[in-house]
Parts: C-alpha cells; structure tokens; sequence
C-alpha cells in the first residue's frame, strides 16, 4: 500500500539551520593549503554566505513535488519514493537508487526525460515508469532500528516494485551504493530483473584477480584508495561518534559532502562549479539536514561490512541478470579489466563514456540516459 505524500519542511527548521551556519566560528587551515588537507576554508566560507543570503530550500521542494511522492511500510520502514508513469502504452519499469552522500536530488534531471521522452524531442514509446526510493535512513524515508547494508536495502526495494507497485519485472539503475544494491537484486531476485545498469564497480569477486591485468589493477585500487579511507572506515566501524559532530553542524555536514563531490567528479580546472551550481550542492546537503539524516544515512557502511563487505558469495557467479556497464573515465574507484567483469556479471553492454565521473546522473545526465534507453532497448 502507498500513500501520498508531500515534502514540507517547516520554516522553523530551515530558519535554524541558517542560523547555524551564519553564526559558525571559523578557525584556520594550513597556508598552503588548497584542497590538499579537505575541504578549503575560502571556498566553505563563499558557499556558506550563499547559502545564508540567497539559497532557498523551498524552491528545492517545489521542484520535488511536482513529481508524485509516496511512502510504504516495507519491513517496518517508511520507505519515500517519488514514481513517475511513463508516457507510452508500454513503459518500462525502472528503479532508481542512489548511495552515499547522495540522494533523491540526484536524479531531478533526468526523471522527466525518461518518463517522458516525447516532450525532450524523443520517443514516447522509449518511455519508463521511473521509481526513486530515498534509501533507508537516508532523506525522507525512516530509519531501520540499526544499521543495514546495501543487500537488505534489495529486499525492501524489491519489495517495492513487486509487492507494492505490482510489478512483475523491472529495470534496475544506480551508482554508487544503488550500483550495489542492483547487484544483489540480480543476485537475490534475479527472476524479477529484466537487466541491470551499473555505473560503478563496488562488489568483489570472491576469487579475487586472476591474470596479470587485474593483479595490477588491484594494486593500483588499494595504492589509490588509501588516501579515501578516513571517512569509509570512520562510518563503518564507529558512525556514531562522528554523528554527535555532524548532527549539531550544517557546515561540518556540508564540508564533509562537498569535499566528496569536488574529489569523485569531472571538473574542470579544480573547480567544483565547473559541474555543479551551488544550489544543488546545497539542495543535496540539506536533504540530510532538513530531515536530520545524516547519522543514520552513514549507517550503511556499517550495514556492508556486517553483510560480509564488497565480496559476494561464489555460489551463483556469473549473475544471470543481463547487465549494462557505464565506465565515466573520473570515476574514482577505478574500474576492473572487463574479464573480471564478466567472472561477477552477465555483461551485456560496456560503455566508456567521454567525461563524467562518480555522480553520473548529476554530472552527465544525456549521456546516462542515453546508456539506460539503448540499453533498455535491446531487452
């Protein structure tokens, strides 16, 4: 059962957290400092007078709401979710699940142009019914009573496309931790998957590299990952302890988002509003403050490493599930050679794309969907 549901944050909440962050006592950074320490102090101090001056979360709100919002008890969890019908007489179902620090904001560009391609110089009948789930404990869905990872986040979101949607078989899309949870839909579910798309890759064969390629890709990955491992370590081993920071902290939050889109994109010339306005920096940041979701949205890292980590179990590789991969060249963890690919996934598209990098939908949304129709097409 879904019920209707509308976005409305209170003034009060938006007044207070603009406050806050008027009112933050900056301190210093190294003189040399840049980018190279985190997130840089000039840059925190320019998005934040935007943020108290000129943003407005109720311009946020209204471009979700002209979308359909539901919410369903799945599990004992509220699950939001905004679902979009296609236009054609037969549109694909497609879900859409974004990660860490993401959210719902990030598919904003491209619901539209997939439900309905006609108005966009497209085919209506190349339409989708595209589902968007706040995943659990993240923005407008309610929280799990402790932490879960991306595999029990497939079983709520099949859930949703079968038993409350009343779908019979879908499409499913994501990066980042939606990139995991599409894997274990096609690992858990595989008879309700028509196909999966990924633009990450997150999970492990648990053989680990056989030829000299993936060997040396390995390596590089651990050698390039060490500098990344603060933040994933921190949420997944002691989440709690950064929350009594972050909950009390608009910017503590913003910063610790912001340094990740700047480091995980495509920019040009070290500028992070070379692909992002700061509006939707900060539409995505105060998805996590208006909602108060930031410790229970880092939960998820917790959630992995007690579902046994980036490892899936040996018994049903290769996946079934026929499987698209988009490869955005900025991606910041580095791609395997597609031969290890194809021990986890029934590959049967492989994209390099031109640009782009993490947040695809975000960074390049013509080229993602072009990747998820052409893909979708062929099925």
């Amino acid at each position: 059962m879904k019920k209707p549901f509308k976005i409305n944050i209170s003034n009060n909440i938006i007044e207070e957290i603009k406050t806050k962050v008027a009112n933050y006592p900056w301190h210093e950074m190294p003189e040399d400092g840049g980018w190279d320490y985190g997130t840089n102090l000039e840059y925190m101090k320019e998005i934040s007078k935007y943020w108290v001056d000129k943003f407005s979360w109720k311009k946020t709100e209204e471009k979700l709401n002209k979308f359909k919002n539901f919410k369903s008890n799945i599990d004992g969890i509220d699950i939001h979710f905004i679902y979009e019908k296609g236009s054609g007489l037969n549109p694909k179902p497609l879900l859409l699940s974004h990660g860490w620090p993401g959210s719902i904001i990030e598919f904003l560009h491209i619901i539209d142009k997939l439900s309905h391609p006609e108005k966009y110089g497209g085919n209506k009948e190349d339409s989708f019914d595209v589902v968007v789930p706040s995943l659990p404990g993240f923005g407008f869905s309610s929280r799990p009573s402790k932490p879960i990872g991306p595999r029990k986040m497939a079983y709520i979101f099949n859930s949703l496309m079968i038993d409350v949607l009343g779908y019979e078989k879908y499409i499913a899309q994501g990066g980042d931790f939606g990139g995991t949870i599409c894997t274990w839909l096609a690992y858990d579910f595989p008879k309700y998957l028509i196909g999966i798309h990924i633009n990450i890759l997150i999970t492990r064969h648990p053989d680990g590299p056989q030829t000299k390629e993936e060997k040396e890709w390995q390596e590089r990955f651990k050698v390039e990952q060490r500098i990344e491992d603060g933040y994933r370590t921190q949420q997944a081993t002691k989440p709690q302890t950064l929350s009594y920071a972050m909950m009390d902290s608009p910017v503590g939050v913003a910063a610790w988002i912001i340094e990740k889109m700047r480091g995980w994109s495509d920019i040009k010339n070290e500028d992070i509003e070379s692909i992002y306005t700061k509006d939707i920096l900060l539409s995505n940041i105060m998805v996590y403050l208006v909602t108060k979701t930031f410790n229970t949205a880092s939960w998820i890292y917790y959630g992995r490493r007690l579902e046994g980590g980036r490892s899936l179990p040996k018994e049903h590789l290769p996946l079934k599930v026929p499987t698209a991969a988009a490869i955005f060249p900025k991606e910041y963890l580095e791609w395997a050679p597609r031969s290890y690919v194809e021990r986890i996934y029934n590959i049967q598209r492989w994209t390099e794309m031109p640009k782009g990098g993490h947040f695809a939908a975000l960074e390049q949304p013509d080229l993602l969907i072009k990747d998820i129709r052409d893909f979708a097409n062929t099925l």
